[in-house]
């Protein structure tokens, strides 16, 4: 077993660098996990552009999929030698955001307040994956073994990208007959145009304007994808629904203009599910939220982790209902890393998502 290990670190604002770090010392509930492959999220790129603080020599990454190296020694039900997947998100099981529902939300309610996002932890308040092994926490609730005859590839975005799109169908309620917008056809937002598909959805608008991703949202279940660089968006999908506007829209960008777009083409009573990282303050307007007297919901959803989670995302990919490796565009060693953060970031050469191998 070796005592260091490359991994890709938060350098600063605009830097991701490789690095030798030391091999994770595993504790009783912990799995070491020697990761195999992984990838890089838009939330990677927040953290690289300085919009999301994390610690700098934090390493990067919270999408792994791999094999048990070393596991703790009261971490029942697992082998070393197994193919495992870890959600992005390691809930404890065992907090008060846990034991209501909220996995995602792990934290502590204390005297001083509460800490959102408490469940995202690789890459966010501890090391994450984009390095050759990972420590992963409360393993018993979060390591969910890879079913047989299953490829990395075509598990690699139930951690964080599948999990999140579907999410974001799930908190929007979406229903057998429904329409449904989903604005942003990047990774995130075609996983919610996939999922918005398998809750029921009969109807299901892409907005989008990037030909590739038009295309991918084609083959994962939309039935009409507009070009919002072509024709105004909110126009196109009235016109698409006779004026009835959505049941629900899913925002998957993270920008006020979406925002708010997905808001004007809700019926009344529709749901807005947001699934964006927003990096400054929404406005909702008067007009679009009906002086608040819509009957709207807005939903946010953190991206729904444990081995649970898991389980039924890869449950989904081996019933062939759904095949997400066309989302892989770009492949890439682990040395090459920062050569894959400036074209992912940059959205060069029709990029969705890349795979690292360490």
């Amino acid at each position: 077993m070796p005592k260091t290990m490359r991994a890709a670190v938060f350098a600063g604002p605009g830097r991701i660098q490789l690095r030798e770090k030391p091999v994770p010392e595993v504790g009783p509930l912990d799995a070491l996990v020697r990761v195999t492959t992984t990838t890089i999220c838009g939330t990677d790129v927040h953290i690289l552009r300085g919009e999301y603080p994390v610690a700098e020599g934090l390493t990067i990454g919270h999408e792994p999929v791999g094999v048990v190296e070393r596991l703790g020694s009261a971490v029942k039900g697992y082998k070393e030698g197994q193919r495992v997947v870890a959600g992005a998100i390691t809930p404890s099981g065992t907090s008060n955001a846990c034991l209501c529902g909220f996995c995602s939300q792990d934290g502590a309610g204390t005297a001083h307040g509460w800490k959102p996002l408490g469940g995202w932890r690789f890459g966010n308040t501890i090391d994450g994956c984009q390095a050759e092994y990972v420590l992963v926490p409360d393993a018993m609730a979060n390591l969910a073994p890879v079913p047989d005859g299953l490829a990395d590839e075509q598990v690699l975005m139930c951690p964080d990208i599948m999990s999140t799109g579907f999410g974001g169908a799930e908190s929007g309620g979406v229903r057998i007959g429904d329409t449904v917008a989903v604005f942003a056809q990047g990774p995130i937002g075609l996983c919610a145009t996939a999922g918005a598909r398998l809750m029921g959805a009969t109807t299901v608008i892409g907005v989008e304007r990037v030909p590739e991703r038009m295309e991918a949202a084609r083959g994962l279940g939309a039935d009409h994808v507009v070009d919002f660089g072509r024709e105004d968006p909110v126009e196109a999908v009235r016109r698409l629904t006779d004026g009835r506007g959505v049941d629900v829209a899913i925002e998957a960008l993270g920008t006020q203009a979406t925002f708010e777009a997905s808001l004007r083409v809700l019926r009344p009573g529709g749901t807005l599910s947001s699934l964006g990282v927003y990096s400054s303050d929404l406005r909702i307007p008067l007009d679009a939220f009906a002086a608040g007297l819509g009957d709207h919901r807005i939903v946010t959803t953190l991206c729904p982790g444990g081995k649970e989670r898991m389980r039924r995302l890869m449950a989904v990919i081996a019933s062939g209902r759904v095949d997400l490796r066309p989302l892989v565009t770009h492949r890439f060693p682990l040395e090459r890393i920062e050569e894959a953060y400036d074209l992912f970031a940059n959205q060069r050469g029709g990029v969705l998502k890349v795979a690292i191998t360490p």
